[in-house]
């Protein structure tokens, strides 16, 4: 079953009435996970298969092994990562059936990632790689998430208020600096920002390094940017916010 998105007016099927904002406006976008859009079941199921990005550049998400697509929630838009039976997760795609591309994202100057995730445990991985042996994205404990990468080693972002495993939507913003500023429903969290330097790399969805720390959870929306300028970050940043605050 493909696409389960409607229509063809602009990226993933919309009609863009009133001036409302979509990260397709935007030169920076690299990756766009989009919420009902671009999902593909396995016949006879409610099992993911792909989850094509609708950003253009064609990094869309494969699981072929059964036992490890997530679920779909066909009402919702939410893919259910459950690590219980099987490492359920996604890798990346270079290009309609292209074979599997380990390093198809890299982000080694400025970028904005947002998600809008469910946790249901910590020490668990949203977004990561399979092929470098750190991750990008790690709910490390329920107040802290880290983000890793070779050249940076482990930076802890401990939250001000709230848990890492609330139904949640956040936002991850790196400037030209490497100043490094991550939102949790719209607010800075914590404060201050944190120099993360170093490249990372991102070809998985729900595990790093293929079988560790398994993502327990859902996951509605994953959209990335990258070579984003200093002047468009805070608007930017506000907007990926209210899209997936809707959410």
């Amino acid at each position: 079953m493909l696409g389960l998105g409607t229509g063809f007016y602009g990226v993933g099927g919309e009609t863009y009435f009133g001036g409302e904002w979509f990260p397709s406006d935007e030169s920076s976008l690299e990756a766009w996970w989009r919420n009902k859009v671009g999902i593909t079941l396995k016949s006879g199921t409610e099992n993911v298969s792909q989850w094509a990005d609708q950003s253009g550049n064609g990094h869309h998400m494969l699981q072929a092994d059964t036992g490890e697509q997530p679920a779909y929630n066909i009402t919702t838009g939410a893919l259910t990562f459950d690590p219980t039976s099987d490492t359920q997760n996604l890798a990346l795609l270079d290009g309609p059936g292209a074979t599997y591309d380990p390093t198809s994202i890299e982000l080694g100057g400025t970028f904005v990632i947002g998600i809008k995730m469910n946790p249901a445990a910590v020490s668990t991985v949203p977004l990561g790689s399979n092929a470098d042996p750190s991750e990008m994205i790690k709910i490390q404990t329920s107040s802290t998430i880290r983000l890793k990468n070779d050249s940076s080693g482990n930076k802890d972002f401990t939250l001000d208020s709230g848990a890492t495993t609330d139904d949640s939507y956040w936002v991850i913003a790196r400037d030209s600096g490497g100043d490094t500023t991550l939102h949790k429903d719209g607010v800075a969290n914590p404060s201050s920002a944190i120099s993360v330097p170093g490249t990372f790399d991102i070809d998985a969805i729900g595990v790093r390094r293929t079988d560790l720390n398994p993502f327990n959870g859902t996951i509605k929306e994953i959209v990335i940017f990258k070579n984003v300028e200093d002047e468009d970050f805070h608007d930017l940043v506000a907007n990926i916010n209210d899209r997936l605050s809707g959410l």
